[in-house]
């Protein structure tokens, strides 16, 4: 299988390559950030990109969606040590194949690797629980035309950049140009606007009732 290691951290994708080629993996490239993942896919053109999270530039849900939306034969599995249920849904909304977490075991990690070059999500049991456990719950109530309508046009920025993947307040401050307690107050006025609890449900939303380009 042919892939491309997307990690911030140099000693991480030192390890990782040196474990997927002794697996007879061939490690096509390695990228620092997310716009580098992105370009590295279009060049290369690998059949899986191993995807951090947290990373600069773009993260690894914007640099996802870029991906899973241009290149839909490249699957895109999130290697991340972020166990947070809110981040899992998001990835496997923006078209992630699977989400593994950097504590498996090898054995583990090697299996679920093959699993998703047969087609299969890369998921562990546990995660795939709770996956079922969120996508069972009954939707949000519609939101009138006219709530939609109540965002300001800073919110309607801060609900741009979120289904972008831009989430984090430190983040959206800085793209903003807004303090991070500024960011939290349009967060939670469109929480409130839009009767939703949390910025996963915002990104969802805003893609089913088509309030933003999701290719922006």
């Amino acid at each position: 299988m042919r892939i491309l290691v997307a990690d911030d951290h140099a000693l991480f994708r030192d390890g990782l390559r040196s474990l997927l080629q002794a697996q007879d993996h061939d490690v096509v490239g390695e990228a620092k950030n997310g716009r580098e993942a992105v370009a590295l896919a279009r060049e290369l053109q690998p059949d899986l990109v191993l995807m951090d999270l947290s990373m600069p530039e773009l993260d690894g849900i914007g640099a996802t969606k870029l991906i899973t939306a241009e290149m839909p034969n490249v699957k895109v599995i999130i290697l991340t040590a972020s166990e947070s249920d809110a981040t899992l849904f998001e990835a496997i909304k923006s078209g992630a194949h699977g989400y593994l977490i950097k504590n498996l075991e090898a054995d583990d990690f090697f299996a679920l690797l093959d699993r998703a070059s047969q087609g299969e999500p890369a998921l562990t049991p546990a995660l795939a629980r709770k996956l079922l456990a969120e996508f069972a719950k009954p939707a949000a109530p519609a939101t009138p035309a006219a709530e939609q309508d109540d965002l300001t046009a800073r919110e309607r920025e801060v609900l741009e950049l979120m289904v972008e993947g831009v989430v984090s307040n430190r983040k959206l401050a800085k793209r903003l140009g807004l303090s991070e307690n500024t960011v939290k107050f349009h967060v939670r006025n469109i929480l409130d606007k839009l009767r939703l609890h949390n910025r996963a449900e915002v990104v969802s939303y805003a893609l089913r009732n088509k309030m933003v380009d999701p290719a922006g």
